[in-house]
């Protein structure tokens, strides 16, 4: 395919800045540095990139909308994760969205609503069918609330056990399409995430191409995986550039493994694997026209935990890419720190430079696969996410066995 090669440096400046105030983890402190003149490194940020919030508790993204004006934070997203908390909250509005999403699933199911289960008590459980649509509809709901608090778009994802599976993928994001149709929210406000498989990635490409549904590939962690998402038209990728570097300290010989303490095994953020790999997705889709979206979520400390601000290291290493998804805490920590730190990393890049060029083959299925025996911090981390959902989602799953 060509990519290996492609230039990662000249996509950004190696130029660094140190914070000029420290950080906080007071949300005291947010409101009241949005009073002064000098921006904070939120706002610089947010004049650069498109920031959502990356948190499905509802009082949470309220707040954070309602005490940062001007939209520094304009969408949302939620994942199996976000949808199980919710299901298992406690709180009176949880509560009704989980019996909402339960009664919509009894009635729209189009199979018997029980079947009998092997429990020795005899009782009865819902179809596969049944809870699929209550844990859909949940989601939906979710969402539903979040698209109150944020102008932008939310993702919601397919489930996760779908994740290899095209054809049962695409049917379940019409049926949440449908969902949210049917609660007054259109297909404009709503991303449908996909995990970065093949399967994914093209049950990704026919919504897009088909439906006019756009999507969302989440957990991407090669180049291969990118390079896919773009030559299939899909709208956004998700890579995690703190999984990537969590993998390469692990499994860096010259390290001491992935220990908090080892000093050894951690790097500048303008040498931080996860770092260079999202600059690279992101200038192979500037080099090559692409109008996918480059937004990095999870992260991590480039330079350890004991640092000052090194909270925001790769945040602020990423700082021009086309969108970021970022929780509350670090949200805290850039409203902290003077708007002097951010300084524009990534630019577009020029397709005349040949340091650039690198060939754009169209991917086959033999030949993705091929290539992906390869991806090593893909192969592991993809697996390693995959499995962490899929826990989350049998956990929502017999969550919604007893409410029914």
């Amino acid at each position: 395919m060509g990519i290996k090669g492609s230039s990662r440096s000249k996509v950004v400046s190696s130029t660094s800045s140190s914070a000029s105030s420290s950080s906080s983890s007071s949300s005291s402190s947010i409101s009241s540095k949005s009073t002064t003149t000098t921006k904070t490194a939120l706002e610089e940020l947010a004049s650069m990139t498109t920031l959502s919030i990356d948190s499905g508790d509802i009082d949470t993204v309220a707040y954070y909308a309602a005490i940062m004006s001007g939209n520094l934070i304009t969408d949302a997203t939620t994942n199996p994760l976000f949808v199980s908390q919710a299901a298992c909250n406690g709180n009176v509005r949880y509560e009704a969205m989980v019996a909402d999403a339960v009664e919509y699933a009894k009635k729209h199911a189009t199979t018997a609503t029980t079947t009998e289960n092997n429990d020795n008590d005899g009782g009865r459980i819902p179809t596969e069918t049944t809870l699929n649509i209550a844990m859909d509809k949940l989601a939906v709901n979710l969402g539903c609330e979040l698209s109150k608090l944020v102008p932008g778009r939310v993702s919601t994802e397919v489930d996760i056990r779908l994740s290899y599976d095209t054809r049962r993928s695409v049917e379940r994001a019409l049926s949440i399409v449908r969902m949210y149709d049917e609660c007054g929210i259109p297909s404009s406000r709503i991303l449908i995430k996909l995990a970065g498989t093949w399967e994914g990635i093209r049950a990704a490409y026919i919504l897009e191409t088909r439906h006019g549904i756009q999507c969302n590939i989440t957990l991407v962690f090669s180049i291969l995986q990118a390079v896919a998402a773009g030559q299939a038209g899909v709208y956004l990728i998700s890579p995690f550039p703190g999984r990537i570097l969590d993998w390469h300290r692990k499994n860096n010989a010259n390290s001491g493994g992935d220990d908090d303490d080892d000093e050894s095994s951690y790097y500048t953020p303008e040498t931080d694997p996860g770092v260079l790999a999202v600059r690279e997705m992101y200038a192979y889709y500037q080099i090559h026209g692409y109008n996918t979206i480059c937004m990095p979520a999870s992260w991590r400390p480039s330079r350890g935990p004991n640092i000052a601000n090194s909270d925001v290291d790769e945040i602020l290493a990423l700082a021009g890419v086309d969108e970021m998804t970022i929780p509350p805490s670090l949200l805290e920590s850039l409203c902290a720190l003077d708007g002097g730190v951010v300084i524009r990393k990534c630019f577009e890049a020029s397709t005349n430079d040949d340091s650039y060029k690198c060939d754009d083959n169209i991917l086959t299925e033999e030949q993705y696969k091929l290539e992906w025996m390869n991806e090593k911090c893909g192969q592991d981390k993809l697996k390693e996410g995959i499995d962490a959902f899929t826990i989350e989602t049998e956990k929502l799953r017999k969550i919604l066995i007893d409410k029914f």
